[in-house]
């Protein structure tokens, strides 16, 4: 059964360690491009560029 809603999950991974940190929520049929944003990652303890995956 289709869902009414087009936003799926998605997954953010830091760019220094490769750990997924943080998820959010896009609509894929309006933002093609994948999502880049700085976040705080725990494990480096530091503000780093958090790249989203598939």
């Amino acid at each position: 059964m289709a869902t009414k809603y087009k936003e799926k999950l998605i997954k953010f991974e830091c760019t220094d360690c490769k750990r997924v940190n943080y998820y959010s929520q896009k609509n894929k049929k309006v933002n093609k491009e994948r999502l880049e944003l700085k976040k705080y990652c725990r494990w480096c303890h530091k503000h780093t560029l958090h790249k989203e995956t598939r």
